[in-house]
C-alpha cells in the first residue's frame, strides 16, 4: 500500500498519465489490497474495525470522481460495499454498520469532490477562452489603430478634396467616401472604457488627413529612446512643443506608442479645428510617470460628440489615443469646454 501510493501520487500528478489506464490499475490494486485482508486478519478484527485497506481505499474512489466525474465515484463507492460483504461473507465475520457507513462515506466523499473537479475544469475552461478572446480583442484594436492612422485617413482625404474638386473627382471621392464608410464599420470595436468620465477626446471623432510629414514616431532601434525626438519632429509655426532640458527616457515601445497618441491628437486638432488653430505640448517628467498634455484654442468638443462618433465606427479617439496610452497601462483626462479649446492630459508609468 505504502508503495503503490507513492507510485499513484506521482502519476496522478503528471497529466498526461491521468487517464483510465492509470486509474483501473489503481482500482485493481486497491480492491486486491482489500481482499488481501483475508490473508492478514481474523474475522474478530473485522468485528472490532473496517479492513485497514478500506480506509486507503477512498483515495482511489476520490481518483475515480476527479478524472471520470461524481457517477463513476458512486459506483465505485457501490462496488467498494459489495467488495466489503464479499469478503466477510469469505472470512466468515460478522456484518456491522461499518459496511454501510464506509459506502456512505465514499458516496458523499465522490460526489462532492466530482462536481468540484467538474467545477473546477469548467471555470479553467471559461477562464482560457476569456484569454484568448481578450487577446483576439487586443490583436483587432491593434489592427484598426494602424488602419485609421493609415488608410481611414486617406481615404478621408480623398474624399473630402474629391468633393472639392468637383466633376470626376466628385465620383472619385464619393467612392473613396463609401469605402472608407464600409472599412469603419468592419475595424469599429466597442470600447471598453467608462464612458461616463465626460469628455474624452480631441476636438472630434479621429483625424481623417494623413499626418504631416515627419509625425511618425519610431520605434528606436535600442532598448530604451528619449521621448523628446518624436515629439520634436512635430512642432511647427502653430504646434509648440515644451519639454524638459533632461533626457526623458522611456522604452522604445512605450514611447513609440505614447508619441504616437500624442500625434493622434495633434493630427485631430488640424482636422477638426478652423485653419490656423494653435495647439501646445507639455512633457513632464516624473519619478514614476511620464505626463504629456496637449492643449489647443479651438472650439472645442460639443456635448455627446464622441459617444454618436463611438456608435459611428470612429476610432480616432478610442484607439488612437486612449487605446494605445491604456495598453501602457496609462490613463487618459480629456477636458474641454465648447468655444475655450481642449486639452488632453496622457499619464504613462515608468513600470
Amino acid at each position: 500500500m505504502v508503495v503503490w501510493t507513492a507510485f499513484t501520487t506521482r502519476a496522478y500528478a503528471r497529466p498526461h498519465l491521468r487517464d483510465w489506464r492509470v486509474l483501473t490499475a489503481d482500482l485493481a490494486v486497491a480492491f486486491a489490497c482489500l481482499f488481501a485482508t483475508a490473508l492478514a486478519a481474523t474475522p474478530f478484527y473485522l468485528t472490532q474495525a473496517p479492513p485497514l485497506s478500506g480506509y486507503w481505499f477512498a483515495g482511489t474512489a476520490l481518483a475515480a470522481s476527479v478524472i471520470w466525474g461524481g457517477r463513476a465515484a458512486a459506483a465505485v463507492a457501490v462496488l467498494y460495499g459489495l467488495a466489503d460483504l464479499t469478503l466477510r461473507t469469505v472470512m466468515d465475520a460478522a456484518v456491522t454498520a461499518a459496511t454501510a457507513r464506509g459506502v456512505v462515506l465514499l458516496l458523499l466523499a465522490g460526489l462532492a469532490v466530482g462536481y468540484m473537479s467538474w467545477m473546477s475544469e469548467r471555470a479553467e475552461r471559461r477562464f482560457a477562452q476569456a484569454v484568448a478572446l481578450e487577446a483576439r480583442t487586443r490583436e483587432r484594436e491593434q489592427l484598426a489603430r494602424s488602419i485609421h492612422d493609415s488608410v481611414l485617413q486617406v481615404l478621408s482625404l480623398v474624399s473630402r478634396r474629391g468633393a472639392e474638386a468637383g466633376g470626376e473627382a466628385a465620383e472619385l471621392g464619393r467612392m473613396a467616401g463609401e469605402q472608407e464608410a464600409r472599412l469603419r464599420a468592419l475595424v469599429a470595436i466597442g470600447s471598453s472604457e467608462d464612458a461616463s468620465g465626460g469628455t474624452d477626446g480631441m476636438n472630434g471623432t479621429g483625424g481623417a488627413a494623413p499626418p504631416p510629414a515627419g509625425r511618425t514616431a519610431a520605434a528606436g532601434t535600442g532598448d530604451a529612446v528619449d521621448l523628446r525626438e518624436p515629439l520634436r519632429r512635430a512642432e511647427s509655426a502653430r504646434v509648440s512643443v515644451s519639454a524638459p532640458a533632461t533626457p526623458v527616457v522611456l522604452p522604445a515601445h512605450t514611447a513609440a506608442e505614447l508619441a504616437a497618441a500624442v500625434l493622434a491628437a495633434l493630427d485631430n486638432v488640424e482636422r477638426h479645428c478652423p485653419e490656423g488653430t494653435r495647439a501646445w505640448v507639455l512633457v513632464e517628467d516624473e519619478d514614476d510617470a511620464v505626463t504629456v498634455s496637449v492643449r489647443d484654442e479651438g472650439p472645442g468638443i460639443e456635448p455627446g460628440r464622441l459617444e454618436r462618433a463611438r456608435s459611428e465606427g470612429r476610432i480616432g479617439v478610442a484607439q488612437s489615443v486612449r487605446g494605445r496610452v491604456r495598453d501602457l497601462g496609462g490613463t487618459v483626462e480629456y477636458v474641454s469646454v465648447p468655444g475655450q479649446g481642449t486639452e488632453v492630459e496622457m499619464r504613462v508609468p515608468r513600470r
